[in-house]
């Protein structure tokens, strides 16, 4: 493997670890920070927000990925 595709699995893989956290944190707090109980609705508001939150990431690993096949095919 190139080390273009290992940094790519690299970073795939870190922002998967992340946002995985993140979902677990929003998924097993009863109340959050401003000390608001938590409703199945509520959560699920945050998760869409920490969704939008991770959408510029996203972007970038599949234009990362469209480089490397480009790259990857012209040799």
């Amino acid at each position: 493997m190139k080390k273009r595709w290992i940094f790519w699995w690299i970073g795939n893989i870190f922002w998967i670890i992340i946002f995985v956290v993140g979902a677990s944190i929003i998924w097993l707090r009863k109340v959050d920070g401003a000390g608001v109980t938590q409703t199945p609705e509520l959560k699920l508001v945050a998760l869409i927000v920490l969704l939008i939150g991770f959408i510029l990431p996203i972007i970038i690993q599949v234009i990362w990925l469209i480089v490397n096949l480009i790259i990857s095919s012209n040799k």
